[in-house]
């Protein structure tokens, strides 16, 4: 089925979140709920997406555009309510001659909806011959849901919002989910005369249902994943999702054959691709686009953001984020790699290292308390501990060449922009300022003092 038009209701502030933040703008596995139901509507190819701001209309539009160029903002004035922002919808598109056809109505605190469920929404609507259909699920605990009352043919009579309920429609389970697909002429008429005649004062945009029933049949369809409706009103909600997304996600890839030791710690973002025989030990966060080889070892307690960690390498203890970590390298504890590092094979990056920019090649090591930032390290090399390199003069960032087969003492600084050659050793405690040919050994003489008799007979 065509979809002519998706509106994507963003625009509540969400006041049980407690947040300086948007509602819609929390995350859940490292995306916004407004970006997530925008790539699930996006999914079925809408002639026209539009997303309904009013709180913070900036931000949140800002942040629509940044996930879809092409989206359409439409901003509802201050009558309250979902049926008074898809009346200015509905008003933007038919001045624009986009108000026709099927139309998708959706809301953006859903953070798990999914493409599959709504074009199975698409798909009923279509072979049911409704005029207008409403996803709906099922809960064991519906309350603060709006709750979906049938009439004797299975059709939708009403869906009662829960401060509106009398005791007999709080004892149903079906609720709403906010997911309503329309012809787009029957959703026309029907939000034409909405008022807010009920508890909360707002427009309702469930009220229109009672009046497309009057002009032709409403009807719902069950979501078959009660998780992929769930919406999310404060953060209580967000943790038990967030949590229950997760479960899934770790079950998913321990059948894919990774080990996951203990899952109730392990936080992995939905991008993240792990091949099998990998372990993802416990306290370990994947996130971003990740990806992870055959038979890595991962934490415990590390955080990967945009990484690529090769086969059969261990990262333990550390924060690694956009760097690459080579076939069999060992990474940590306490490491920290900032983004743009490219390690090659079985190199090393120990205890109390920081990296930024680095290129090190295969089989070379920095084994402890060293900082090699805007460097290239050759192959085969070894730093010694409490390395430093000297990037910054205070105006700009300058890069250090170190090449390979260099053993490099304890304590050395590297003040860039220097090149070291091949073969090259530098004695412990050395300062470099200048470029040292290959096969060369340099160091820095620093003469020692003694003066006795420095501290005071009183303090001794």
């Amino acid at each position: 089925m065509t979809l002519s038009a998706a509106i994507i209701l963003a625009a509540g502030e969400g006041t049980r979140m407690r947040s300086a933040t948007p509602k819609v703008l929390h995350t859940l596995a490292g995306k916004t709920f407004l970006e997530r139901v925008m790539a699930s509507v996006a999914g079925l190819d809408p002639e026209t997406l539009a997303v309904v701001v009013h709180y913070q209309a900036e931000r949140v539009a800002q942040a629509a555009r940044s996930y879809n160029e092409s989206v359409e903002i439409v901003h509802q004035d201050d009558l309250p309510g979902t049926g008074r922002a898809v009346q200015c919808a509905m008003n933007q598109l038919a001045a624009e001659g986009k108000a026709a056809g099927t139309v998708l109505i959706a809301a953006s605190d859903m953070p798990l909806l999914d493409t599959n469920t709504l074009a199975g929404l698409l798909d009923y609507h279509r072979t049911s011959g409704n005029d207008a259909t409403v996803l709906t699920t099922v809960l064991d605990d519906p309350t603060g849901y709006g709750r979906i009352i049938r009439d004797s043919d299975g059709s939708v009579l009403r869906i009662v919002e829960q401060k509106d309920a009398n005791s007999s429609e709080l004892a149903v389970r079906e609720v709403n989910t906010s997911v309503y697909v329309f012809d787009a002429k029957v959703l026309a008429a029907a939000i034409a005369g909405l008022d807010s005649k009920n508890a909360q004062g707002e427009f309702y945009l469930t009220d229109a249902l009672e009046t497309a029933r009057r002009t032709g049949r409403v009807g719902a369809w069950a979501a078959p994943d009660p998780l992929s409706v769930e919406g999310v009103n404060d953060r209580v909600q967000l943790a038990a999702l967030a949590g229950a997304h997760n479960r899934r996600i770790c079950e998913y890839w321990m059948r894919q054959g990774v080990t996951i030791l203990d899952p109730s710690t392990t936080w992995i973002e939905d991008d993240v691709r792990i091949e099998r025989d990998a372990e993802i030990l416990p306290g370990s966060f994947l996130q971003g686009k990740t990806t992870i080889g055959e038979g890595a070892v991962v934490g415990p307690y590390t955080t990967l953001i945009d990484a690529t960690i090769d086969a059969e390498a261990h990262v333990e203890r550390s924060r690694v984020q956009e760097s690459h970590v080579g076939r069999g390298a060992n990474i940590g504890p306490w490491t920290y790699m900032r983004p743009g590092n490219e390690l090659g094979e079985g190199t090393k990056a120990g205890a109390f290292v920081e990296m930024k920019k680095a290129h090190i090649g295969d089989g070379t090591k920095v084994p402890h308390l060293s900082y090699i930032g805007d460097a290239q390290l050759g192959e085969h090399t070894n730093i010694g501990g409490g390395t430093i390199t000297a990037n910054y003069d205070g105006v700009h960032k300058n890069r250090t060449k170190i090449g390979s087969n260099v053993h490099v003492g304890a304590g050395n600084m590297f003040v860039a922009p220097v090149e070291i050659g091949d073969n090259v050793t530098t004695g412990a405690g050395s300062v470099v300022r200048h470029d040292v040919p290959d096969d060369a050994m340099v160091y820095s003489e620093n003469t020692q003092h003694i003066i006795e008799g420095w501290k005071p007979a009183w303090e001794r």
